[in-house]
């Protein structure tokens, strides 16, 4: 028999639940900014592109246009991992935000593909190219796309629905200023192959940075356990408590990008009562959360051996 029934309390303090609402509410705010600063960004490529009759910016406005739409996306996925759990979703819509991370940073490889290809045809097939205006809207862009990927950083911390949006914007970034960098090129040295050469070194380093995100993403839906955590350890560390025989059936996932939860069966040494148990995993569940972070635990208190072969994930 168990000491008794699964006794599963999820520890969120109230400071924590705090910094959590305060992080949140930073993170809408970068995402609004950026919408309304890429939006704006979006109306002036347009009208420039069609006055001087360019196909590069409105090319490039094409671009910047789904990175609007990806922002929108960001948007969503955080109003959806917002709401309430219920009765269906006991975990409420956490992984929406997971979700809109996916979608992004594959549009984002999507578009990063369809960049290398262009570049490598206009290799053979030059592009004239006016160098005022191109300079001008890059050096415009490189603005507005570098401060919204800053702030998105300084609010993002380790949600990747903000990361997947950051990455967007880096990628635009870079764009606006592989722009200048062929703008110069054209202007001082009539060197056309610049723009394209550029395009793809950047597009390189920005499908480096998706491929870490897409990872993330993908080991978040998969309930892989959280990078920089070792379950090892933490089966050793909660196998050290008073009154614990071993530790078994030890299983850590991540909820969202930031919620870390845990299961684990702890087999008690003889003679612990019902409440020597429950004094027990309330020592473990604070030690959990002190030591790694885990602030999302059930555990299964045993005071017989387990028959069961141990196994963990």
């Amino acid at each position: 028999m168990t000491a008794g029934r699964s006794e599963g309390s999820h520890t969120h303090g109230g400071g924590h639940s705090h910094a959590r609402a305060a992080a949140a509410s930073s993170q809408r705010f970068a995402l609004w900014f950026s919408v309304g600063a890429n939006s704006i960004l979006l109306a002036v490529q347009v009208v420039v592109g069609l006055v001087i009759g360019s196909l590069a910016l409105l090319a490039d406005s094409l671009h910047n246009a789904s990175d609007v739409v990806a922002l929108v996306i960001a948007l969503v996925g955080q109003a959806l991992a917002a709401r309430p759990a219920t009765a269906r979703r006991t975990y409420g819509l956490a992984r929406a935000e997971i979700l809109a991370a996916l979608v992004n940073g594959t549009v984002l490889i999507a578009l990063t593909g369809w960049v290398v290809v262009e570049a490598i045809r206009r290799f053979s097939e030059p592009v004239a190219l006016d160098a005022g205006p191109l300079a001008l809207i890059g050096v415009i862009g490189l603005a507005v796309n570098g401060g919204s990927a800053w702030i998105l950083s300084r609010a993002g911390g380790d949600n990747l629905n903000i990361r997947a949006a950051f990455w967007h914007l880096i990628a635009d970034a870079l764009g606006s200023f592989g722009v200048v960098v062929a703008a110069a090129g054209v202007y001082f040295f009539d060197a056309g192959w610049v723009d394209p050469a550029v395009s793809i070194l950047i597009s390189l380093l920005v499908l480096i940075g998706v491929w870490r995100l897409l990872r993330d993403t993908v080991g978040v839906l998969l309930e892989s356990t959280p990078a920089g955590l070792d379950v090892d350890e933490v089966t050793s560390a909660l196998a050290d408590i008073d009154s614990v025989r071993s530790a078994h059936h030890v299983h850590v996932w991540s909820v969202d990008s930031q919620t870390v939860a845990l299961t684990a069966h702890l087999d008690l040494v003889d003679g612990v009562d019902l409440h020597d148990a429950q004094t027990v995993t309330s020592n473990a569940k604070a030690m959990l959360v002190e030591r790694f972070d885990i602030n999302h635990s059930t555990l299964e208190p045993e005071c017989h051996g387990c028959d069961t072969p141990e196994h963990h994930t």
